[in-house]
């Protein structure tokens, strides 16, 4: 018997967080097959299931509305990053509610977004009503890895899966922030791109047991690795990041909004953010710049020989905007110098200008705060830059506008947020129903 698209999330993400779909492998396939199943009785569903391979699959279901509005999609990834040499207070693939919360991989990142929007539906569906316009929902594989078999695949082989589209609503990409104990909900409206790079130093090697001669790549290494750690690229204030501070600082006590303030508007001195807590400082001085962190270092593994060469890769994160990978190579070398050799591993999907200029308010952004603010009225919806990055930059390919929007009600102080990728993720139930309320009365307002 088929199961039936529910209006309750927590069984629903519990099921899902026991289908391992750790990337890699990734076999979301068993996920996809697990949902399609839940839309088997719906005959006026469309309903897509593609992907490279049979177990790398991806699931697009388009519901009927009332063609009163172009469609909303719906997006969100089912593949989970690994659980490898972490340590877990309760098995990370039992789906377990234990004191209130949802613990498993993938009840933030994104499970937990998945139930949310399937139960919106569900509600919808439970109640006889039908949105203004359809709404594509996709479940895409291989967020984690590159998205090559899930939104890169789709927007690539499918893009007519999506005909119609104008706006989107995903993942929020690691972007809250909680300060001086307000509680603000995150509506992302850009995000960073990823630029991935392998720098390969060489230099004289020799024989472990003897004086090393100078410039040997190790002491290249070390010299690198503490100019890149914690390294303060130049400053690029977009649009975007300044209507971001400006609207924090309007939500904050005085004393946070101060430092909030002068970080947004002393660009000249642009020093190190001081009056913020570390995390919401870093955080906050990631989306005026580009950043790169050293990752992985590779060389010999023979204990007694100096090597003549070493890799380095680096993760880096180019700012929204025109903002090119010879930009940033171009801060980079002036960083480290020209003697590395620099390989470009990965460079995110480009929004070029002529597809999507400057974020879009107003219309759904609009909606979604509204919601959040009678959802939530001791809170405060906030437009955020992300620095990580998602599938909305492969979406926005196709000239979708691109929302990062998993609202959460979490407690000040809450680690949920920071859980992502790392053990003991878990969500608590009331955070996840309030997300599934928020996306039920979008879809109920959309217009």
């Amino acid at each position: 018997m088929a199961l039936r698209l529910p209006t309750d999330p927590v069984p629903l993400l519990q099921d899902l967080i026991r289908i391992n779909t750790t990337n890699p492998p990734g076999d979301e396939g068993a996920c996809v097959a697990y949902v399609a199943d839940l839309l088997t009785d719906l005959a006026d569903v469309d309903v897509k299931v593609v992907g490279p391979s049979a177990s790398r699959t991806n699931l697009v279901a388009r519901f009927p509305g009332r063609g009163e509005a172009p469609p909303l999609l719906l997006h969100g990834h089912s593949d989970v990053v690994p659980v490898t040499g972490q340590r877990w207070t309760h098995p990370p693939f039992e789906g377990s509610l234990i004191d209130g919360e949802v613990w498993g991989r993938g009840a933030i990142d994104m499970k937990g977004g998945l139930a949310m929007m399937l139960t919106a539906l569900g509600r919808l569906r439970a109640a006889g009503e039908r949105p203004a316009g359809d709404v594509v929902f996709a479940m895409v594989a291989d967020e984690e890895d590159g998205s090559r078999a899930g939104a890169g695949y789709l927007v690539k082989n499918h893009p007519e899966l999506f005909h119609g589209v104008r706006y989107a609503i995903g993942e929020e990409g690691g972007a809250g922030i909680e300060l001086g104990g307000v509680r603000f909900h995150p509506i992302v409206v850009a995000e960073k791109r990823a630029c991935w790079l392998r720098l390969t130093i060489t230099g004289p090697g020799g024989h472990g047991s003897r004086l090393a001669p100078p410039d040997t790549p190790m002491a290249q290494l070390g010299r690198m690795l503490m100019m890149l750690s914690g390294a303060r690229l130049p400053r690029h204030q977009t649009a975007v990041a300044d209507r971001m501070l400006a609207e924090l600082a309007l939500g904050l006590p005085d004393s946070l909004s101060r430092s909030v303030r002068r970080m947004r508007e002393d660009t000249a001195r642009d020093d190190v953010p001081v009056g913020l807590p570390l995390a919401q400082a870093l955080a906050l001085d990631s989306v005026l710049r580009h950043t790169v962190n050293p990752t992985i270092v590779r060389t010999t593994e023979k204990i007694n020989v100096l090597p003549s060469e070493i890799t380095v890769d680096l993760d880096g994160r180019i700012l929204p905007g025109d903002f090119s990978v010879d930009d940033f190579v171009g801060e980079l070398r002036d960083l480290i110098g020209p003697q590395a050799g620099v390989e470009l591993l990965l460079e995110g999907s480009r929004v070029y200008p002529d597809r999507i200029a400057e974020p879009e308010f107003g219309g759904l952004y609009d909606s979604m705060a509204a919601i959040l603010t009678k959802m939530d009225p001791d809170a405060r919806p906030l437009p955020m830059v992300s620095p990580a990055s998602t599938d909305a930059r492969l979406f926005a390919q196709l000239g979708i506008r691109c929302y990062g929007w998993l609202p959460m009600r979490l407690p000040a102080g809450s680690p949920h947020r920071t859980l992502l990728h790392t053990a003991d993720e878990r969500i608590p139930v009331e955070a996840l129903q309030f997300g599934a309320g928020c996306l039920t009365e979008l879809l109920r307002t959309y217009h």
